[in-house]
């Protein structure tokens, strides 16, 4: 299905523009060519021009692949119009590729008739043999399916820096600003937030923010001077219509969750202490918190995982809220501390920022990799509670229901986030912050009857008690304890009631999640969709397609992954087929058959890049048809 339609054609007195409801730019070239950078200032203009917005990043794993080759290829993809936007698109109207590797890589993503913009000045025979070309695709006949604008942007932007001193490296390193200004002209957005993002960025080297600038400027005069062979002038993105008033700013996944934290621990009346260690792609979350101090973050980056997860432990032992975050190879080295923290019933929210594997993987490719890990992944019977974001605002909300529950039933509750959530941006109501109910921790100050596992009836949470209390003197650890009295204990029958209440304190907080609803569709007929974490856009606009076709088809989305909603089960009865898309092989899949026998199957992808809508179509078409 084609996302992007052409509506009209746009005359002024200047230019022949060509009018889209929605457009999808990708930006794409060496890894040093700065397309991350690009992006980011493109999706700033974007939404300042009132668009509503989704971007992908989407970069290499190698920390250095060699300059010009397909491996280094680093590319920035953002989806932007009038109307609402859950992804960052399918097929993109015009790809920017700064060198022969960008375009080779990324050309099978552009729509039949697309605008490729193409910096000739790297298409060196060098530089097409490294990207795998056997002829040049500027003069073989192979682009001829596409509108290509070819030009010398290397040599445009050594001629429009030249006066700022520059060696020849320096200087070649604004081509991105060169190339960005072309393209704000074509999309007529403004320049003037990155102007001042540029003097405030090299406040040090003012020769090198005036020389971008030059650069950004030249490109978008040689836009307004030049004229194409067919008369294409660009485009016009017509602004979106907000559906909610009110103060909306751009945010990514990982920004989201470090507010979010921040703000629950705030609302529980608790300091946090963020623990970890750096990994791809989580640690954008402790580069967040670390700036946050005066909102009383504490951040401790630890010498390797497991240290970072007992000291987030020790940190809730203390009385602060203690957290710690990692993507899959670190939650496994964490597995033994967070049973650690099961076992003595403490607080500790969990991040988990998937990327794709098994072990290193492809740490910076996004995967749905880890919800067996979070249900199942400890020794022994181990429960705790387990959350999804779907999308990079999400996060926020997900990340205060995390400190909320860790804090009121004593558990430790992990996050499931992802690479696409985690670097993807998207704009964001910003809330009310005094408007959301605080959920106050009571710590234990009363001496009578006291001891470390007495449990408050309701919610067979612990006690809480901070070390230093007056008369509350206890100790914790990992060997089992005894129910009525908190000593060590090696009874058969005390360990399996410990077991079985632990079991019982989780799955009782079903009753305090809200009951599954329906996204879109009706709440019973042939087929459902189910999905769960950042499938949540491409799910949601393939079903809306669907049903303005004429198919009966509903989207069933879940932020609450353990314990399930309680009226999960009977919601999925009332369908005839269920499917479930997921970045792996199945593992939500395999739950909702283990859990309730759902007839349900499969849609599944592991190439570490995210599910295209027309892939969801077709996909949810075949099995309608089956």
């Amino acid at each position: 299905m084609v996302t992007n339609t052409a509506l009209k054609t746009e005359v002024n007195d200047e230019t022949l523009r060509q009018q889209l409801e929605s457009a999808v730019v990708r930006f794409a070239g060496d890894s040093g060519d700065g397309m991350q950078v690009t992006g980011g200032q493109f999706t700033l203009s974007a939404a300042l021009a009132g668009n509503n917005l989704a971007t992908f990043p989407d970069f290499p794993a190698e920390i250095r692949a060699p300059v010009g080759t397909t491996f280094g290829v680093s590319s920035f993809q953002i989806n932007f119009g009038s109307r609402v936007i859950k992804t960052s698109g399918d097929e993109f109207d015009l790809l920017v590729a700064m060198n022969p590797a960008a375009l080779f890589v990324e050309l099978k993503g552009l729509k039949a008739g697309g605008v490729i913009i193409l910096d000739t000045g790297s298409f060196s025979e060098r530089n097409l043999r490294k990207a795998g070309y056997q002829n040049n695709p500027l003069e073989d006949g192979s682009l001829s399916g596409y509108r290509v604008i070819g030009l010398d942007i290397s040599q445009l932007t050594l001629d429009a820096v030249k006066d700022f001193g520059l060696t020849n490296k320096e200087a070649l390193r604004c081509k991105n600003f060169w190339t960005l200004g072309y393209v704000f002209w074509m999309f007529a957005n403004k320049r003037k937030e990155t102007v001042e993002w540029l003097r405030k960025k090299f406040a040090k080297r003012p020769e090198i923010a005036e020389a971008n600038i030059a650069a950004l400027n030249a490109g978008h005069a040689l836009g307004e001077t030049s004229e194409t062979a067919d008369g294409f002038q660009g485009f016009t993105i017509p602004q979106t219509e907000q559906a909610e008033p009110g103060l909306y700013r751009t945010v990514m996944g990982s920004e989201a969750i470090a507010w979010g934290l921040a703000t629950g621990a705030r609302l529980a009346g608790l300091k946090l202490t963020f623990c970890s260690y750096p990994i791809t792609p989580a640690s954008s979350v402790l580069h967040t918190l670390s700036n946050m101090a005066e909102y009383n973050v504490t951040t401790f980056q630890a010498e390797d995982e497991i240290a970072a997860a007992c000291a987030a432990i020790g940190a809730s032992y203390a009385g602060t809220l203690g957290v710690t975050s990692s993507s899959g190879p670190g939650i496994a080295l964490k597995g033994e501390a967070i049973g650690l923290a099961i076992g003595i019933e403490i607080p500790l929210i969990i991040l988990n920022t998937q990327r794709a594997g098994p072990s290193t993987g492809l740490p910076t490719k996004t995967e749905q990799s880890d919800l067996y890990q979070a249900v199942y992944g400890r020794n022994a019977d181990s429960p705790l509670v387990v959350l999804a974001a779907r999308s990079p605002a999400n996060c926020f909300d997900v990340a205060i229901e995390a400190v909320r529950l860790a804090t009121k039933y004593m558990t430790p509750v992990m996050i499931l986030s992802d690479g696409y959530i985690g670097n993807a941006a998207e704009p964001w109501l910003i809330p009310d912050i005094d408007s959301i109910k605080p959920f106050p921790v009571s710590f234990r100050t009363d001496p009578e009857n006291f001891h470390p596992f007495v449990r408050d009836e309701a919610t067979l949470a612990r006690a809480w008690a901070i070390p230093g209390t007056p008369e509350l003197m206890h100790r914790i650890g990992g060997i089992e304890k005894s129910y009525d009295s908190g000593h060590i204990s090696y009874d058969p029958e005390n360990h399996q009631k410990m077991t079985d209440v632990r079991a019982a304190k989780i799955n009782g907080i079903a009753k305090d999640i809200p009951p599954q609803t329906v996204e879109v569709g009706p709440e019973r007929g042939p087929v459902a969709v189910v999905g769960w974490g950042s499938t949540y856009g491409p799910i949601n606009r393939a079903v809306t397609n669907l049903l303005d076709m004429g198919k009966t088809v509903s989207h069933i989305h879940l932020n609450n992954i353990w314990p399930l909603p309680t009226n999960l089960g009977a919601l999925l009865s009332q369908f005839d087929k269920i499917l479930v898309p997921e970045m792996n092989k199945g593992q939500l899949l395999t739950v909702l058959r283990s859990e309730f026998l759902a007839p349900a199957v499969g849609i599944n992808k592991v190439t570490g890049q995210p599910f295209k809508i027309r892939e969801l179509e077709q996909a949810i078409l075949a099995e309608m048809e089956a």
